[in-house]
């Protein structure tokens, strides 16, 4: 996938802050990352106005919320029977006022991804932003992406539509390496190293993994996320994923991607250049950063997340990944090079073992193993073929169902 003129992500491509306030649409307005970034926007009126918001339509008062205090013209939401909760707090919030324009089904986020404005912020969980994105590309929006799993699962369908430096990334680590990777050209580049805090389980064997908690996974040592992406840190995925990502954003081959455990969550990620340099972004883990470099790039937003205290001592560890307690990493490697639609496939059936894992259904370390199966039953993607989004939806749905029936039967043999 090294065919394109410039990395999706380059920090090198000249942009022209635009004058005044630059409009913003939030996708996943009611998540985390979409909170916060409503924070930072209501922090800085002069620079940010959000134009339109979408969500999943369960916290009806908090996007109605949203919408009052932003004044924005278009409320999304994925369910049509979210609308009339969704309508009832819009009027407890606006009273008398005019509600805003109400979108809602499953194309409705795609809706208002493709509305007017400069910047979509991508901060949707899973591959049901894969749409959203690719409308805004189309659109010409730049693309605030949080959203890693559409480009996981669409990769070469989004690289076919994006212009060179139109996606910005949000996520920790790539916003790191986006910074980093200032410093120098793509021939300067040895090998860029994304870190991992290790999850609650760091440390841990196998063996010591088989019967941990839901509770226990869910209890991040130093992030605070929602449940599904709490657990993919726990289990890796999400920096399995980020390699992928990181191939994908910046064209660097998975050869030079490599992954460490760094459990303060300090730095997150590094570029190591020829000439022996190694280059870190650091500050305390918070998302506001990233997210205020995502949508105000290349202007940074003043005071958008803390700084360091350096009269204060601390210690900064590094230490090597375990492959054999944590193989998510090394497969989301196979499946990153596999290419076509593995990556869908090992995407689409994580998310189906980490929703059976929450409900108690699967053991922890029964994620990872029904993936891999999932993964070698899929195969082998047939050289030559080119992508399409039926594909992609085929590849989820088949992987989907085959994770549960893997699940279903793990389940029974347990009890048996």
């Amino acid at each position: 996938m090294s065919d394109s003129p410039a990395p999706l992500a380059d920090p090198h491509i000249a942009f022209d802050p635009s004058e005044g306030r630059r409009d913003i649409v939030v996708l996943g307005s009611t998540g985390s990352i979409g909170t916060q970034a409503i924070d930072l926007v209501l922090r800085n009126p002069d620079r940010f106005r959000v134009t339109a918001l979408s969500a999943a339509g369960g916290r009806a008062g908090l996007l109605a919320e949203q919408a009052r205090r932003l004044r924005v013209r278009t409320v999304a939401v994925a369910r049509d029977e979210a609308v009339p909760a969704l309508r009832e707090a819009l009027k407890e919030q606006y009273g008398s006022d005019p509600l805003p324009e109400i979108l809602a089904g499953p194309d409705a986020a795609t809706q208002v991804a493709a509305s007017d404005c400069h910047t979509v912020l991508n901060g949707i969980t899973g591959s049901i932003g894969l749409a959203p994105t690719l409308a805004a590309l189309e659109a010409g929006r730049t693309l605030a992406l949080a959203n890693k799993e559409s480009l996981i699962v669409g990769g070469p369908l989004v690289k076919a539509v994006a212009k060179p430096g139109q996606i910005i990334p949000v996520d920790s680590e790539h916003a790191a390496l986006f910074q980093a990777l200032a410093a120098g050209t793509r021939a300067d580049v040895r090998k860029l190293v994304v870190t991992a805090s290790g999850g609650p389980f760091r440390g841990r064997t196998r063996e010591e993994l088989a019967h941990v908690t839901r509770e226990d996974a869910l209890a991040h040592p130093t992030w605070a996320m929602g449940p599904v992406i709490t657990v993919n840190s726990a289990t890796l995925v999400n920096k399995g994923l980020e390699v992928i990502e990181a191939h994908l954003l910046y064209d660097i081959p998975f050869d030079r991607i490599e992954v460490v455990v760094h459990p303060q969550s300090y730095v997150h990620s590094m570029v190591e250049f020829t000439d022996g340099s190694t280059l870190a972004q650091a500050t305390p883990p918070d998302m506001r950063g990233p997210i205020a470099l995502g949508i105000g790039w290349p202007e940074r937003v003043p005071d958008a997340a803390p700084a360091f205290d350096w009269s204060t001592a601390s210690t900064w560890e590094f230490f090597p990944l375990d492959t054999e307690a944590f193989p998510s990493v090394g497969l989301a490697r196979h499946v990153g090079e596999l290419g076509g639609t593995a990556p869908a496939v090992f995407n689409a059936a994580n998310e189906e073992c980490v929703e059976a894992f929450l409900a108690g259904r699967l053991p922890f370390n029964g994620i990872m193993d029904t993936v891999t199966a999932v993964v070698a039953e899929h195969g082998t993607p047939a050289e030559g073929t080119s992508l399409t989004m039926p594909d992609v939806l085929e590849a989820e749905t088949w992987a989907r169902a085959r994770a549960r029936e893997l699940t279903a039967k793990a389940t029974a043999e347990a009890r048996a």
